[in-house]
């Protein structure tokens, strides 16, 4: 056995292990680290097939950046674990039986489905990245701005879903507020100085036969 089957295998078992207590975590800031650790793991994996720009990616995209969001909202919030967990051990079997299809599926794919799929042929100078960018940008075009067209009309839903008028908000209009002129806002009044009076209060008796 090699360093690079060594390797799978610690890569893998590390994997397996973060993505069951992902599951299993009571904590959700744990689970999110056991995620994040998975993802890692992951893109090791993907190192090891000579994927390096999906290996990058995920690190960048998902450890960088989802994460680490989902980890700020995890922490900001206030989850009831134990409600949340009340009916997992019941919904076990459920999803267990719904991984195990998922993963028979994937097997299925995965050993049978890309037999007959001519591999790519490209030089041997050019990397792994530049040899992903030609393949997209040529024979998988269409599909790629197909996607990249759903993905701007969800952000565009986003935006207009989050944009709409509330009543438990208070929201300004940038219109009225570029109108505003000093002498609308601020008033100034003329006033006469006065000097306070300054009194000083008496001593009690009690006070005044003591200083005697």
């Amino acid at each position: 056995m090699d360093v690079t089957s060594i390797l799978f295998y610690v890569f893998s078992a590390v994997l397996l292990g973060a993505a069951f207590m992902v599951v299993t975590a009571r904590n959700t800031v744990h689970a999110t680290l056991f995620l994040m650790l998975s993802f890692f793991q992951a893109s090791m994996v993907w190192m090891l097939l000579r994927a390096e720009f999906l290996a990058i990616t995920l690190v960048l995209v998902y450890l960088g950046a989802v994460m680490v969001l989902f980890l700020f909202v995890v922490m900001m919030l206030d989850i009831n674990v134990e409600g949340i967990r009340k009916g997992f051990w019941r919904n076990l079997p459920l999803a267990a039986g719904v991984g195990a299809l998922m993963a028979a599926e994937i097997a299925a794919v995965v050993n049978d489905g890309f037999a007959g799929v001519p591999q790519p042929v490209f030089d041997e100078g050019i990397s792994n990245t530049h040899a992903l960018g030609t393949l997209l940008y040529t024979e998988y075009l269409y599909p790629l701005e197909a996607a990249a067209v759903l993905l701007l009309v969800a952000i565009i839903a986003a935006i207009a879903l989050t944009l709409r008028e509330r009543k438990d908000t208070r929201n300004t209009v940038s219109s009225e507020q570029v109108k505003v002129r000093k002498r609308d806002r601020l008033r100034i009044i003329k006033m006469d100085a006065v000097v306070p009076v300054v009194t000083v209060p008496d001593l009690p008796a009690a006070d005044e036969g003591q200083t005697k």
